[in-house]
């Protein structure tokens, strides 16, 4: 399985998400220029990853411009094909305005920037990134937005429910549902249908390392990757 990882103008997660992906989980990994059209070398084996920061200067809604992108059209193709594509923070922004995940990122309900780690309760463990978690197991790790409050109008979010689409619910550290963004039904991280494409607001790369103080956020990656590592081998 090899990872691709999307650099857009503003962008300043795409070098710990390499390094994460590359030296801690060992995967072959590369990066995806914005203005390119092409993703050769990726097949639906493998993953494209959406990292965070200020695609376009976070400039008419975040994510909005990122969309129209050259190199989406080709990350579109490639997730309704059946390839896993994962957006974390900006990344989960760009998912929801091109259409590959419902719903919509906005602005914090108290108008002001976030930046804190926080605690995200498992919601499922049917899906490629959480499947090495255990359902209602609470995580720690970082947030940092501005727009990060999903939301979804009610048949929306009975979809989600109804469909075992939620990842993760924001959450106290004893598990007690609680989020300060204002987040529809408290969610944090959702996938699409299809389960192969998903998003979620917290940084799981920043938490990925003993010498940071905090490894919760390694476990998302270490499941994706080797859940498809293993079904490519069977």
């Amino acid at each position: 399985m090899k990872f691709g990882v999307v650099v857009f103008p503003g962008s300043n997660c795409d070098d710990d998400m390499i390094h994460v992906l590359g030296t801690v989980l060992g995967a072959d990994v590369r990066k995806l220029w914005h203005k390119d059209t092409s993703i050769a070398g990726l097949t639906t084996d493998d993953c494209i990853v959406l990292p965070g920061g200020f695609s376009y200067g976070d400039y008419l809604r975040a994510g909005a411009i990122a969309r129209y992108s050259p190199i989406m059209q080709s990350v579109i193709a490639f997730a309704n094909n059946g390839g896993k594509v994962f957006g974390i923070c900006n990344g989960f922004q760009i998912l929801c305005e091109s259409g590959l995940l419902p719903g919509a990122l906005v602005r914090n309900q108290h108008q002001k920037f976030i930046s804190k780690n926080i605690h995200l309760r498992v919601e499922t463990t049917d899906s490629l990134l959480t499947n090495k978690c255990t359902k209602g197991q609470v995580l720690k790790m970082p947030i940092a937005h501005a727009e990060g409050r999903y939301i979804t109008d009610a048949e929306g979010l009975a979809s989600l429910q109804a469909h075992d689409q939620i990842l993760f619910r924001y959450c106290t550290p004893e598990g007690e549902l609680s989020s300060d963004n204002g987040a529809t039904d408290h969610i944090a991280g959702i996938c699409n249908a299809g389960r192969n494409v998903f998003g979620m607001m917290p940084h799981p790369e920043r938490a990925s390392e003993a010498i940071l103080g905090n490894t919760d956020g390694l476990v998302l990656f270490q499941s994706l990757y080797n859940a498809v590592v293993q079904t490519a081998t069977v």
